[in-house]
């Protein structure tokens, strides 16, 4: 009877009532396909996050997320650095797989398989909205809008698809989640299931704030890491960068004590950055920061007294460019919430890496340890899914892509190293979860001096190799030693806990298919 109802209204017979069936059917499988929210902030850590137990500062919207759907307390990256992180992300592979090892030396090669690439194939419409950092133009997006290079906080450039430069007015932060929500409510086929990269610039250094909250934790003073002062005994690698508050925070750059009579390395960048200001806002800020510049120079600190007041400055600078970003992932699931979204979309937030805030005396981030290699991951599911609260099960940035296409039904591509998270959101607990890591940095020579390393992180343990101009290991037991303070590579009584992870480290990079044991040993012979 329901046929012969469709028939009379609407009358199509043979092929083309099989056809309109047909549509419909698909129409409802598309339905089926859930939207992907991928929010990116750069060198945000979980350390700067309420919802990971750490009360620094409060992120209420962002715990919004965890509160409401599940965190993952082991998530990791591949390579800790901006674009070597995106590269991973994108492609589901480590970065000697992608080509993306650094952002001095390499350009995105945009013709490779990606994720995007590999969700429009599957039906999706794809966006990617602020912060690009590959130097090449996207592919593999309907629509895009990026910032040059890094971006500006005040009223930034972005590049369209028509590679125009736009500079456009307000705080880059609001900028992209106003241009984000646009996307979504006036410009993509709502016919179709979306993933949109909502990418921010913030929190990167130098810390620009939004000037309604210059004067935001003022009056904080934030505890200092119990290892603010470390000395890095028994670790010639970390004693050898150049990333140490005291020594390396520019003054004025970082700290803004910009006056007419100092000069720092870079002084004249940082104007070029407030020079942005239109001159009413310029006014806002000088009077912010004028009686702090006068108060400095009288007193002028210096050693210990320096570098706590240098940490101080950072952190909240740091904390007030989180606060607009908190308040715009609450915007962003009001949106979702408001237009009946929320059921049907998987919101991932997370950054490209983590990053120090004081711990070892450090900003920035690179090492292996864990501050840096460790970042923030949170979603909320749909509906369907049953998982909640915390994940324990370790991950990497390169899971994100098979995630995403599991996620869509579409097929994960074999030459894809990373593993689809799905079974853990589904509150699965597979017993044959990866019980290890790996990790390598490559750039060196080159800002802040980290040496090149690689290594293997399990669930108590981590080998890291420090190579290139230097060749030096370390071993830590997270269990005892969480803050890696304690290298005891060499000691007596770790031989066999020490050559378990050598081996295991070998495994991992026959299994990534990463070279960089048979080059080291060429070099050794030459």
């Amino acid at each position: 009877m329901k046929q012969l109802t469709f028939a009379f209204l609407y009358p199509l017979t043979g092929m083309a009532a099989l056809a309109s069936l047909a549509s419909c059917t698909e129409e409802k499988e598309a339905a089926k396909q859930y939207n992907i929210v991928y929010i990116m902030t750069d060198d945000h850590t979980a350390q700067m996050m309420s919802c990971y137990g750490n009360h620094l500062i409060e992120t209420p919207n962002l715990d919004r997320i965890a509160n409401d759907g599940v965190i993952f307390t082991n998530s990791f990256v591949a390579n800790s650095l901006s674009g070597p992180s995106r590269a991973c992300m994108l492609t589901g592979k480590h970065s000697h797989a992608n080509g993306f090892t650094d952002n001095t030396t390499c350009v995105f090669d945009g013709s490779q398989q990606t994720m995007p690439k590999l969700l429009q194939q599957a039906g999706y419409q794809t966006a990617l909205i602020g912060k690009w950092h590959l130097i090449s133009l996207p592919t593999g997006f309907d629509h895009w809008e990026i910032v040059p290079e890094q971006g500006d906080y005040y009223n930034p450039d972005f590049i369209n698809m028509d590679n125009d430069t736009i500079r456009k007015e307000r705080y880059i932060t609001n900028l992209i989640t106003d241009m984000s929500i646009d996307w979504m409510e006036n410009q993509r086929d709502k016919n179709k299931p979306f993933c949109i990269f909502i990418h921010h610039k913030a929190i990167h250094r130098n810390w620009l704030p939004e000037l309604k909250y210059l004067s935001l934790y003022e009056d904080k003073t934030f505890p200092l890491p119990d290892n603010f002062y470390d000395d890095y005994e028994g670790r010639p690698a970390a004693a050898a960068q150049e990333m140490n508050i005291l020594k390396d925070m520019d003054i004025i750059y970082d700290n803004k004590m910009d006056r007419a009579d100092k000069e720092t390395p870079l002084k004249e960048r940082y104007e070029s950055y407030v020079g942005r200001l239109s001159p009413e806002d310029r006014k806002v800020y000088d009077a912010f920061y004028e009686p702090i510049i006068e108060d400095f120079y009288k007193k002028n600190p210096k050693g210990k007294e320096l570098a706590e007041w240098k940490y101080q400055r950072y952190m909240r600078d740091y904390s007030k460019v989180v606060k607009s970003l908190d308040d715009n992932v609450g915007r962003v699931l009001d949106y979702l919430k408001e237009k009946g979204l929320l059921d049907n979309t998987l919101v991932v937030y997370t950054s490209d890496q983590g990053f120090y805030m004081g711990e070892h005396g450090w900003f920035d981030k690179r090492f292996m340890y864990e501050e840096s290699m460790h970042t923030p991951l949170i979603m909320h599911l749909p509906k369907d899914f049953k998982a909640k609260g915390e994940i324990p099960q370790m991950v990497q940035n390169i899971d994100y892509a098979p995630t995403f296409l599991d996620l869509a039904g579409a097929p994960i591509p074999e030459d894809i190293q990373g593993v689809s998270l799905l079974p853990l959101l589904k509150g699965e607990k597979p017993a044959d979860w990866r019980k290890s890591l790996y990790y390598h940095f490559y750039e060196f020579p080159a800002e802040h001096m980290v040496k090149r390393h690689y290594g293997v992180r399990t669930e108590r343990y981590k080998l890291i190799h420090f190579y290139n101009d230097i060749d030096e290991w370390e071993l830590y037991d997270l269990q005892e030693d969480p803050t890696e303070m304690h290298n005891l590579y060499g000691k007596p009584g770790y031989e066999k806990i020490t050559e378990d992870l050598k081996a295991e480290l070998v495994k991992l990079q026959t299994q990534y298919q990463d070279p960089i044991e048979e080059k080291l040993k060429q070099q050794q012979k030459n």
